[in-house]
């Protein structure tokens, strides 16, 4: 008996997928098909993937072709199944040729034509595609629209700055370029919003014109505001969602996955740093208008694992700033404790400070050390006190985090779910520090 073994993603299977599982049928008596898992895609960059794994091996059974389906789920799994199936041909389509020939010394391979002008990615980007205005502030925006290209299904269509003075480079492509906050909402079905102002007017007006809206942490900086965008986009059935790349990238995720099975025993303690210097020329100037303070661009990030960690029903907190004698809700550097029933916790963020950007979280049983910067980590480590036990995980982090987030977004607004990457409740703790900062509440100035 000939045993052939073949292997993909099978998205939204089509014509194309089943001529190639036909001929690979063909080539022996057995067929094996490995469809790849959700997080092997996502570790391989195949962030646009619609359907999940149950609906893909589904879809490759109800084909009658497959004698045998398994899951490859890492890197090096090819040789493995190979030597532990017996398999005799190994198959794949041309458009990976030569990328597979070392696996000639397991067995045979074979690349097999695929169906010209078929493909799932090509089915992806052609349904329900979105028009995606970018507002806000170079360079930031900039990458976004370069994340953008990997997502199928968004088009960057306008880009608005309303201190719009030079384009860049790369933005010029873009078909409407503005500094007209309402002609670029016209031509345009969703949003991404970054911008170091106060976002309520901004969010209000495109969510009135039915337009989604992704935006920056923190989309406030009054619960009261937050309550009312809430309302108008439940109410309209738009998607309103807060973008913190951390939020979306896999290596977190699987972080607060491991914390939550009591990987280092019960939380005690969660210490966040998120620091740098890269507008201190604005600070010496004392241009602050021109830039979010330390809390707005920088504490959001730094409460994401305390609220999400220990959630967001601390006793008493503590807000501890050096603030510009420009001005007065411009802090250079801040401090906020948080005092649990059961554990504590602190920030430490600033743009005129610069401090190590780690995380750590500590437990009854070990503690979790991820290294600066940890907003962008593909790796964190468990440690115990027997370092024998110790235990490092990696993660693939592509785009920062940024193509993950508009896959999220995007995926929100054609089920009409937001999937709350950060939840409500920690959200509306984010907007109550910044507010208290504002208002000087729970404040110490140093």
């Amino acid at each position: 008996m000939i045993k052939v073994i073949t292997y993909g993603t099978y998205d939204m299977l089509h014509y194309g997928h089943i001529r190639l599982l036909e001929r690979a049928k063909a080539l022996g008596d057995y067929l094996i098909v490995g469809v790849t898992s959700d997080d092997f895609d996502k570790a391989r960059g195949k962030i646009n993937v619609k359907q999940t794994l149950i609906e893909r091996i589904e879809a490759v059974k109800e084909t009658g072709l497959a004698n045998e389906i398994i899951v490859e789920e890492y890197e090096g799994q090819k040789i493995d199944d190979i030597k532990r199936l017996g398999v005799d041909i190994f198959t794949v389509g041309s458009d990976w040729v030569g990328h597979f020939d070392y696996l000639n010394e397991y067995c045979k391979v074979v690349y097999l034509d695929r169906t010209k002008g078929i493909s799932s990615s090509e089915i992806r980007s052609k349904t329900n595609k979105l028009r995606l205005g970018l507002f806000g502030n170079y360079p930031f925006v900039s990458r976004v629209f370069n994340e953008s290209k990997y997502v199928n299904g968004i088009e960057i269509e306008a880009f608005c700055d309303k201190d719009l003075h030079e384009i860049p480079e790369n933005l010029k492509k873009i078909s409407v370029i503005t500094d007209d906050y309402d002609k670029f909402l016209d031509n345009i079905d969703c949003l991404y919003l970054y911008t170091p102002y106060n976002h309520f007017n901004y969010i209000n007006k495109a969510l009135q014109k039915g337009i989604h809206v992704l935006c920056e942490s923190p989309i406030v900086t009054e619960p009261e505001q937050l309550i009312k965008l809430e309302k108008i986009a439940k109410d309209n059935n738009i998607i309103l969602m807060e973008a913190m790349r951390t939020a979306y990238s896999m290596a977190y995720y699987r972080l607060l996955l491991l914390l939550k099975g009591g990987i280092i025993g019960d939380i005690i303690s969660v210490d966040s740093i998120c620091t740098s210097l890269k507008n201190i020329d604005i600070l010496n100037k004392g241009e602050m208008t021109k830039s979010w303070n330390s809390i707005c661009e920088w504490g959001p990030t730094a409460m994401l694992p305390i609220f999400q960690i220990l959630g967001t029903d601390y006793k008493k907190k503590y807000i501890i700033s050096k603030i510009a004698d420009q001005d007065d809700t411009y802090d250079y550097f801040t401090k906020v404790a948080f005092v649990y029933s059961n554990a504590v916790a602190s920030l430490k963020v600033g743009k005129g400070v610069k401090s190590e950007g780690e995380l750590i979280i500590s437990g009854t049983i070990g503690y979790v050390y991820v290294p600066a910067p940890w907003w962008k980590t593909d790796y964190f480590e468990v440690r115990f006190e027997n370092p024998d036990k110790n235990k490092r995980y990696f993660y693939q982090l592509d785009g920062e985090g940024i193509r993950n987030e508009l896959v999220a977004f995007k995926r929100a607004i054609e089920n009409k779910v937001n999937y709350e990457y950060i939840g409500k409740n920690v959200s509306m703790a984010i907007v109550k520090v910044v507010s208290d900062f504002y208002h000087k509440n729970d404040f110490i100035k140093i």
